[in-house]
């Protein structure tokens, strides 16, 4: 009888192939508990939020020629290391990039429709914890949806529009290097014991302008005509508190539905003239502000266009938060 090695050749191959199935099966087995959580997209191409364990403190906007950061100074969120920021801005923006998730894919060629044909250039956005830097995407802003904007992670991923569940708006404009969107919404915050004199200049009613100038411990108030007398005191004083805080609602700049095109300035109306005792003044301008409904222009009953020489941008101020410094003359006298 042959007991050569030969004849059990096709039982050694067995063992072989049966301990290549075995690696085979491991290495799936292995390489799906990587992937677990992974996206389909892979991982590292949509991972915009950051993760709410990890407290923000600082943020970097990049448009490729101008730079905007915010960071986090105690308890207090700083514009370019300099300016004290807008708290409703960065409650805004922190829940974005904490929230902020896939809506959709972009194809190829509607990202070139509405981006690259458009030239529209992104801002690169870095989120920092303790001055380490956890996520960085790009933002095309856009009008082509809801929310504004077409994201990447990098600029030679896939594309994807992003937004924040649950709240249908335009996030895309949370991403933007103009300083005045984050500084605090206020025309005038001065204490009246700071105010060397205030002046309502009323454009469509001359005799109803007043000033009222610091005279030492008192106030003088005058008109058109020169110094007046027989006012109330006490109204002048709760005048002059109204100043502590004189906000407005939004920058005109912020308006996109419908563009300022169409709500558009319209004659002037008040001019408030206001110094300081440390020498330092401001100038509001109100104008009235057009707006257009079911086709036709009509004057804003509601709202104001404002404008101070610190900017040649226009904001739009709220009737009811200047009516109190919207006074006339008569204010000041006993009825």
């Amino acid at each position: 009888m042959d007991f050569s090695v030969e004849r059990f050749t096709p039982g050694c191959e067995m063992k072989k192939n049966l301990k290549f199935l075995i690696l085979i099966i491991a290495g799936v087995l292995v390489l799906l508990f990587l992937l677990r959580d992974r996206s389909p997209f892979g991982k590292s191409n949509v991972s915009f939020a950051v993760d709410r364990e990890k407290e923000i403190t600082g943020i970097e906007f990049d448009d490729g020629t101008k730079q905007l950061t915010l960071k986090k100074e105690g308890e207090e969120w700083l514009v370019n290391e300099k300016t004290a920021a807008r708290k409703s801005s960065i409650s805004f923006i922190i829940t974005v990039l904490y929230d902020i998730s896939i809506k959709s894919p972009v194809s190829e060629e509607l990202f070139n429709e509405e981006i690259l044909n458009k030239g529209i250039e992104p801002v690169r956005v870095r989120v920092y914890v303790k001055n380490k830097m956890v996520r960085s995407f790009y933002v095309y802003k856009t009008g082509s949806n809801i929310y504004g904007n077409i994201m990447k992670t990098r600029e030679r991923t896939k594309p994807f529009i992003v937004h924040v569940p649950a709240w249908e708006g335009d996030i895309g404009s949370a991403f933007t290097l103009n300083e005045l969107y984050w500084q605090p919404y206020t025309v005038f915050n001065i204490m009246p014991s700071a105010i060397a004199s205030v002046t309502l200049e009323n454009l469509r009613d001359s005799s109803s302008s007043f000033s009222i100038t610091k005279n030492g411990s008192g106030y003088t108030l005058a008109d058109v005509n020169g110094e007046i007398t027989g006012w109330d005191t006490t109204s002048v004083t709760r005048y002059l508190s109204y100043f502590i805080r004189v906000p407005f609602e939004s920058w005109a700049f912020e308006e996109t539905s419908p563009p300022l095109a169409v709500n558009r300035p319209g004659d002037p109306l008040y001019r408030i003239i206001l110094s300081g005792t440390d020498g330092k003044g401001k100038t509001l301008t109100i104008v009235e502000r057009i707006i257009m409904e079911n086709g036709n222009e009509r004057i804003d009953s509601d709202r104001v266009f404002g404008m101070t020489e610190e900017s040649d941008e226009m904001f739009i101020m709220r009737y009811f938060d200047i009516d109190p410094v919207l006074k006339k003359k008569s204010y000041f006298f006993h009825e």
